[in-house]
């Protein structure tokens, strides 16, 4: 059996440029959404591993603590009220790439691959993505930053140099 790719280095580099150069130029995000799945590697979780780790950046970027807190309640209605998640896997899928940045932020890093292996899609990424954009957008309400500012933010943090974006 061959052994299964697993991402480079430049793969990682590339999911954060995209990520962050697409969100920190304002565009829709679909266009980031195909740039990304380009990178995807078949029953691995790359990038979603990346994207969780940005997304807990942005928790820390808004600022949140035990004692003012993001409120979970009505989360993806109030920043990502465009998307519409429907039927119970959507919901739960979306639910535990939000609560797997909160993990991560927190100093607990989720079992990705196990927990996400019962799915049958290879689609956690796609959820970690929406947990990035949730967190980014709660980041900019609580702080007074537009999402294009929070997200420059998080690649300066990271030392993150972005190139110009092509829609």
């Amino acid at each position: 059996m061959a052994p299964k790719k697993q991402p480079t280095p430049e793969d990682r580099s590339d999911a954060i440029q995209i990520v962050l150069a697409g969100l920190a130029s304002g565009q829709d995000f679909n266009p980031v959404l195909e740039k990304l799945g380009a990178l995807h590697i078949r029953n691995n979780t790359f990038p979603a591993d990346e994207l969780l780790e940005l997304a807990s950046d942005a928790i820390d970027e808004s600022g949140a603590t035990t004692a003012d807190p993001i409120d979970f309640e009505k989360i993806r209605e109030r920043f990502l009220p465009e998307h519409r998640f429907s039927g119970k896997n959507q919901h739960y899928k979306s639910k535990y790439a939000i609560s797997a940045a909160a993990m991560i932020h927190g100093g607990v890093y989720p079992d990705l691959l196990d927990d996400a292996a019962w799915w049958q899609t290879d689609d956690l990424w796609i959820y970690s993505f929406f947990a990035l954009l949730i967190f980014i957008r709660a980041a900019a309400e609580r702080t007074g930053r537009s999402v294009e500012e929070v997200a420059l933010s998080i690649a300066d943090r990271r030392l993150v140099r972005l190139a110009p974006t092509k829609g």
